[in-house]
């Protein structure tokens, strides 16, 4: 698995038999895949994903021990130590594909929208700073006629954060950003759904794949 487009499409045929409610045959057992993987790992994709309980990347893409990175916090925000994570695994483990993973229904999305139409007056400062990173990319649409469509607002600001975050990783690093122009690196942006367990990848795809 070395290459940006092989790591997305086995991610696709992972999600497609999580939704179609089929286990790959082809998974070790547990405690054989555990002795494989004790002394090395090589994950051949990176996801930034939400905290939400309901959105385990490696149940939603039916992969095992060892196959994902995976990096969580509420809301798939992009901080320092995100992208250090992310860092460590492009550069050490060689991995080509990044995903920022989001879902329908958002908590965090939620939050934001209501602490932008009334804000609060002793929001914790760490809950703050989670609604501070995802403020400006959905500030913008409550100037819109989405205000009057709450599913729709919700909807459009979870793909806004998504892309947020997927261009800060692209372009809030010299090491990503050398990385994809010269290694082949691939960061993406995908959607979950709670309501069906779909992913839609909707950022970043090249054209045909």
């Amino acid at each position: 698995m070395n290459t940006a487009l092989a790591a997305l499409e086995r991610l696709r045929e992972g999600n497609r038999r999580f939704v179609a409610d089929i286990r790959n045959d082809e998974h070790t057992s547990a405690h054989t895949r555990r002795q494989q993987v004790a002394d090395s790992q090589e994950p051949f994709a990176i996801i930034l994903g939400c905290s939400d309980s309901r959105v385990p990347a490696e149940m939603v893409f039916d992969q095992g021990l060892g196959d994902l990175f995976v990096i969580r916090v509420a809301g798939n925000i992009v901080a320092p130590s995100q992208v250090g994570s992310v860092e460590f695994a492009a550069e050490r483990f060689r991995t080509k594909l990044v995903v920022v993973l989001g879902h329908s229904q958002c908590g965090a999305i939620l939050a934001t929208l209501e602490e932008l139409k009334r804000p609060s007056e002793n929001q914790s400062r760490n809950l703050k700073s989670i609604v501070d990173r995802i403020s400006p990319s959905v500030a913008t649409l409550l100037e819109t006629d989405l205000k009057h469509d709450h599913d729709a607002l919700v909807h459009q600001s979870v793909r806004a954060n998504i892309r947020a975050s997927v261009n800060h990783l692209r372009h809030g690093s010299d090491l990503l950003e050398n990385l994809i122009q010269n290694e082949g690196l691939l960061v993406v942006g995908a959607e979950y759904s709670l309501e069906t367990g779909a992913v839609e990848f909707f950022d970043g795809i090249p054209a045909g794949a």
